[in-house]
Protein backbone atom coordinates (compact mmCIF):
# COMPACT_ATOMS: atom_id res chain seq x y z
CA UNK A 1 0.00 0.00 0.00
CA UNK A 2 1.22 3.42 -0.90
CA UNK A 3 0.57 5.28 2.15
CA UNK A 4 0.67 8.59 0.33
CA UNK A 5 -2.22 8.63 -1.73
CA UNK A 6 -4.22 7.44 1.03
CA UNK A 7 -4.73 11.21 2.44
CA UNK A 8 -6.10 12.39 -1.27
CA UNK A 9 -9.31 10.21 -0.65
CA UNK A 10 -10.79 12.33 1.93
CA UNK A 11 -9.75 16.28 0.91
CA UNK A 12 -12.42 17.85 2.18
CA UNK A 13 -12.40 16.45 5.79
CA UNK A 14 -8.35 16.94 5.51
CA UNK A 15 -8.54 20.59 5.00
CA UNK A 16 -10.95 20.90 7.88
CA UNK A 17 -9.51 18.76 10.69
CA UNK A 18 -5.82 18.87 10.27
CA UNK A 19 -4.58 21.01 12.97
CA UNK A 20 -2.74 24.17 11.60
CA UNK A 21 0.55 25.61 12.50
CA UNK A 22 0.87 28.59 14.25
CA UNK A 23 1.88 32.23 13.38
CA UNK A 24 4.89 32.46 14.72
CA UNK A 25 6.71 29.09 12.75
CA UNK A 26 5.99 30.91 9.75
CA UNK A 27 7.73 34.40 10.82
CA UNK A 28 10.50 32.67 11.65
CA UNK A 29 10.69 30.90 8.96
CA UNK A 30 10.16 33.45 6.27
CA UNK A 31 12.44 35.97 8.28
CA UNK A 32 15.31 33.15 8.07
CA UNK A 33 15.37 31.92 4.60
CA UNK A 34 14.66 35.72 3.65
CA UNK A 35 11.56 35.27 1.84
CA UNK A 36 10.12 38.48 -0.37
CA UNK A 37 8.58 38.86 -3.71
CA UNK A 38 11.48 38.12 -5.58
CA UNK A 39 12.17 34.70 -4.18
CA UNK A 40 11.21 31.40 -5.33
CA UNK A 41 9.98 28.94 -3.65
CA UNK A 42 8.59 25.10 -3.47
CA UNK A 43 6.48 23.13 -0.99
CA UNK A 44 6.66 19.61 -0.93
CA UNK A 45 3.17 17.84 -0.98
CA UNK A 46 0.71 20.72 0.81
CA UNK A 47 -1.66 18.60 0.59
CA UNK A 48 -4.78 21.03 1.36
CA UNK A 49 -2.92 24.03 1.98
CA UNK A 50 -1.97 24.02 5.92
CA UNK A 51 1.32 25.75 5.19
CA UNK A 52 0.70 27.35 2.10
CA UNK A 53 -1.22 30.93 2.31
CA UNK A 54 1.62 32.50 4.58
CA UNK A 55 4.22 32.14 1.83
CA UNK A 56 1.76 33.20 -0.69
CA UNK A 57 1.06 36.33 1.11
CA UNK A 58 5.12 37.26 1.01
CA UNK A 59 4.50 37.53 -2.87
CA UNK A 60 7.24 34.58 -3.83
CA UNK A 61 7.24 32.83 -6.88
CA UNK A 62 5.63 29.81 -5.18
CA UNK A 63 5.51 26.49 -6.81
CA UNK A 64 3.83 22.95 -5.19
CA UNK A 65 4.52 20.08 -6.32
CA UNK A 66 1.29 17.46 -5.06
CA UNK A 67 0.90 13.93 -5.29
CA UNK A 68 -2.73 13.36 -5.02
CA UNK A 69 -4.91 14.49 -7.83
CA UNK A 70 -8.35 15.04 -5.61
CA UNK A 71 -5.51 17.77 -3.27
CA UNK A 72 -4.53 19.27 -6.62
CA UNK A 73 -7.84 20.33 -7.55
CA UNK A 74 -8.62 21.72 -3.77
CA UNK A 75 -5.34 23.26 -4.18
CA UNK A 76 -6.54 25.26 -7.18
CA UNK A 77 -10.04 26.26 -6.07
CA UNK A 78 -8.64 27.23 -2.59
CA UNK A 79 -5.70 29.29 -4.07
CA UNK A 80 -6.33 29.99 -7.67
CA UNK A 81 -6.80 34.13 -6.56
CA UNK A 82 -2.97 34.55 -6.00
CA UNK A 83 -1.57 34.91 -9.35
CA UNK A 84 2.01 34.04 -8.01
CA UNK A 85 0.32 30.45 -7.37
CA UNK A 86 1.36 27.35 -9.33
CA UNK A 87 1.11 23.69 -8.81
CA UNK A 88 2.17 20.76 -10.15
CA UNK A 89 0.38 16.99 -9.98
CA UNK A 90 3.07 14.68 -9.90
CA UNK A 91 5.39 12.47 -7.51
CA UNK A 92 8.42 14.36 -6.43
CA UNK A 93 10.85 11.38 -6.09
CA UNK A 94 10.30 11.13 -10.02
CA UNK A 95 9.54 14.62 -11.26
CA UNK A 96 12.01 16.51 -13.13
CA UNK A 97 12.48 20.00 -12.19
CA UNK A 98 14.65 20.69 -14.99
CA UNK A 99 16.15 24.04 -14.63
CA UNK A 100 14.36 25.08 -11.85
CA UNK A 101 16.31 26.22 -8.42
CA UNK A 102 14.38 27.46 -5.23
CA UNK A 103 15.45 29.76 -2.44
CA UNK A 104 13.58 28.05 -0.26
CA UNK A 105 12.60 24.00 -0.18
CA UNK A 106 9.82 23.53 2.45
CA UNK A 107 7.64 20.31 4.02
CA UNK A 108 4.62 20.36 6.34
CA UNK A 109 4.72 16.47 7.43
CA UNK A 110 5.48 15.76 4.28
CA UNK A 111 9.08 14.77 3.46
CA UNK A 112 8.74 11.75 5.73
CA UNK A 113 7.08 10.36 3.78
CA UNK A 114 10.34 9.87 1.21
CA UNK A 115 13.18 7.93 1.97
CA UNK A 116 15.98 10.59 3.37
CA UNK A 117 17.94 9.21 0.34
CA UNK A 118 15.88 10.44 -2.15
CA UNK A 119 14.45 13.50 -0.17
CA UNK A 120 17.96 15.22 1.42
CA UNK A 121 20.29 15.03 -2.18
CA UNK A 122 17.07 16.00 -4.47
CA UNK A 123 16.00 19.03 -2.12
CA UNK A 124 20.07 19.73 -2.06
CA UNK A 125 19.66 19.80 -6.14
CA UNK A 126 16.94 22.19 -6.33
CA UNK A 127 18.26 24.30 -4.03
CA UNK A 128 19.98 28.14 -4.97
CA UNK A 129 23.88 28.13 -2.95
CA UNK A 130 22.25 29.72 0.58
CA UNK A 131 19.03 28.12 -0.24
CA UNK A 132 17.36 27.18 2.83
CA UNK A 133 15.48 23.59 3.27
CA UNK A 134 12.91 23.61 6.41
CA UNK A 135 10.87 20.92 7.73
CA UNK A 136 8.30 21.12 10.08
CA UNK A 137 5.05 19.22 11.32
CA UNK A 138 3.05 18.47 14.36
CA UNK A 139 3.90 15.87 17.11
CA UNK A 140 1.00 15.24 19.86
CA UNK A 141 1.25 13.95 23.12
CA UNK A 142 -2.36 12.87 24.18
CA UNK A 143 -0.89 10.73 27.13
CA UNK A 144 0.25 13.80 29.40
CA UNK A 145 -2.82 15.66 30.14
CA UNK A 146 -5.20 12.85 30.41
CA UNK A 147 -3.01 9.03 31.02
CA UNK A 148 -6.66 6.95 32.19
CA UNK A 149 -8.40 8.18 28.82
CA UNK A 150 -5.18 7.28 26.70
CA UNK A 151 -5.15 4.10 28.28
CA UNK A 152 -8.52 3.43 27.85
CA UNK A 153 -8.21 4.75 23.96
CA UNK A 154 -5.68 2.15 23.91
CA UNK A 155 -8.12 -0.79 24.90
CA UNK A 156 -9.96 0.26 21.68
CA UNK A 157 -6.65 0.63 19.64
CA UNK A 158 -5.95 -3.11 20.59
CA UNK A 159 -9.46 -4.36 20.56
CA UNK A 160 -10.39 -2.83 17.07
CA UNK A 161 -8.02 -1.12 15.30
CA UNK A 162 -7.32 -4.07 12.86
CA UNK A 163 -5.88 -2.80 9.63
CA UNK A 164 -3.93 -4.86 6.55
CA UNK A 165 -1.01 -2.89 6.97
CA UNK A 166 0.66 -0.18 9.30
CA UNK A 167 2.91 2.57 8.87
CA UNK A 168 6.24 2.31 9.40
CA UNK A 169 8.73 4.94 7.89
CA UNK A 170 10.37 7.09 9.90
CA UNK A 171 12.89 9.79 8.74
CA UNK A 172 15.48 10.87 11.19
CA UNK A 173 15.33 14.91 10.27
CA UNK A 174 19.03 15.30 11.97
CA UNK A 175 20.43 13.06 9.32
CA UNK A 176 20.05 15.64 7.22
CA UNK A 177 23.38 16.78 7.90
CA UNK A 178 24.81 14.20 6.04
CA UNK A 179 23.79 15.33 3.15
CA UNK A 180 26.06 18.21 2.55
CA UNK A 181 23.60 21.00 4.09
CA UNK A 182 25.17 23.40 7.10
CA UNK A 183 23.55 25.61 9.60
CA UNK A 184 21.11 23.19 11.17
CA UNK A 185 19.11 24.39 13.59
CA UNK A 186 15.89 23.52 15.64
CA UNK A 187 13.34 25.26 17.74
CA UNK A 188 9.20 24.20 18.53
CA UNK A 189 6.37 25.78 19.81
CA UNK A 190 3.98 24.33 21.88
CA UNK A 191 -0.09 24.48 21.18
CA UNK A 192 -2.94 23.26 23.41
CA UNK A 193 -5.94 21.94 22.07
CA UNK A 194 -8.91 20.45 23.80
CA UNK A 195 -11.52 18.62 21.66
CA UNK A 196 -14.69 16.70 22.06
CA UNK A 197 -15.71 13.24 21.06
CA UNK A 198 -16.89 14.09 17.65
CA UNK A 199 -14.24 16.70 17.01
CA UNK A 200 -11.43 13.58 17.86
CA UNK A 201 -13.29 11.21 15.93
CA UNK A 202 -13.04 13.68 13.18
CA UNK A 203 -9.37 14.37 13.61
CA UNK A 204 -8.12 10.97 13.91
CA UNK A 205 -10.40 10.12 11.09
CA UNK A 206 -7.86 11.92 8.94
CA UNK A 207 -4.91 9.70 9.88
CA UNK A 208 -3.15 7.47 7.63
CA UNK A 209 -4.09 3.89 8.94
CA UNK A 210 -7.46 4.91 10.32
CA UNK A 211 -8.83 6.13 6.69
CA UNK A 212 -7.90 2.21 5.47
CA UNK A 213 -9.74 0.76 8.54
CA UNK A 214 -13.01 -1.94 7.31
CA UNK A 215 -15.96 -2.25 8.77
CA UNK A 216 -16.99 -3.95 11.43
CA UNK A 217 -13.56 -3.03 12.63
CA UNK A 218 -14.26 0.70 11.49
CA UNK A 219 -17.70 1.08 13.77
CA UNK A 220 -16.41 -0.42 16.27
CA UNK A 221 -13.02 1.31 17.45
CA UNK A 222 -14.53 5.21 16.31
CA UNK A 223 -17.37 4.36 18.87
CA UNK A 224 -15.22 2.61 21.82
CA UNK A 225 -13.48 5.53 21.32
CA UNK A 226 -15.96 7.94 21.37
CA UNK A 227 -17.66 6.34 24.50
CA UNK A 228 -14.45 6.68 26.13
CA UNK A 229 -14.19 10.58 25.69
CA UNK A 230 -18.11 10.60 26.50
CA UNK A 231 -17.42 9.24 30.02
CA UNK A 232 -14.25 11.13 30.34
CA UNK A 233 -16.22 14.30 30.51
CA UNK A 234 -16.37 14.56 26.68
CA UNK A 235 -13.47 16.46 26.40
CA UNK A 236 -9.53 15.16 25.49
CA UNK A 237 -7.08 17.45 25.86
CA UNK A 238 -3.71 17.11 23.54
CA UNK A 239 -0.62 18.90 23.77
CA UNK A 240 1.18 19.32 20.68
CA UNK A 241 4.77 19.91 19.91
CA UNK A 242 5.68 22.13 16.78
CA UNK A 243 8.95 21.47 15.99
CA UNK A 244 11.20 23.60 12.88
CA UNK A 245 13.98 22.28 11.04
CA UNK A 246 16.15 24.53 8.82
CA UNK A 247 19.40 23.65 7.19
CA UNK A 248 20.74 26.10 4.08
CA UNK A 249 23.20 24.45 1.22
CA UNK A 250 26.53 25.95 1.31
CA UNK A 251 27.60 29.31 -0.67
Amino acid sequence: MDFRKTFDRIPDDFDRYRPRYCDELFAELIKNAKIDENSNVLEIGPGTGQATEPLLETGCNYTAIELGENFTDFMKRKFSSYKNFHIVNDDFEKHDFGTQKFDLVYSAATIQWIPEQIAFPKCFDLLVPGGTLAMFMTRSDERSPNQELYDKIGEAYKKYFVVQQHYTQHMEYNNVVNYGFVNFSYRDWKKTRTLTADEYISYISTHCEHITLEEPHRSLFFGAVRDAIVVAGNKIVIEDTIPLYLVNKPE
